[in-house]
């Protein structure tokens, strides 16, 4: 049975994750994993939200406040949030493919290193 990490979090609390290991540290504290960690931090600071994104909330808010100065019709607003949404959801869709290729090429690369394959001969 796995020990409890030895490490303190940044608040001063104790870990609570299982310790792998001779040093009693888990994943997230070993100093081994240290590259690995500061890699997927610098990727996290990558995901900021589109010129569209920001522009179409932008949108949303600016038509919120027409409707409620009555500068424009309820009816047509919410026909404008409608298209607004099926926008966005295009957005995700195309982020989510993209997201797929970028996966997809990066196993493929992985597979050719260890001279695998995915599919079963």
């Amino acid at each position: 049975m796995a020990s409890t990490c030895t490490a303190t979090k940044r608040d001063g609390s104790p870990c609570t994750l299982p310790s792998y290991g001779s040093d009693g540290l888990c994943r997230a504290h070993d100093p081994k994993n240290a590259e690995r960690r500061r890699r997927g931090q610098s990727r996290g600071g990558k995901s900021k939200p589109s010129k569209e994104l920001v522009g179409i909330k932008q949108r949303l808010s600016d038509l919120a406040d027409d409707v409620l100065e009555a500068k424009v019709d309820r009816g047509v607003a919410a026909v404008v949030s409608q298209i607004l949404n099926v926008y966005l959801r295009s957005l995700e869709l195309e982020r989510k493919i993209k997201e797929t290729d970028e996966l997809e090429a990066r196993l493929e690369a992985l597979e050719q290193q260890k001279g695998g394959s995915r599919w079963p001969a």
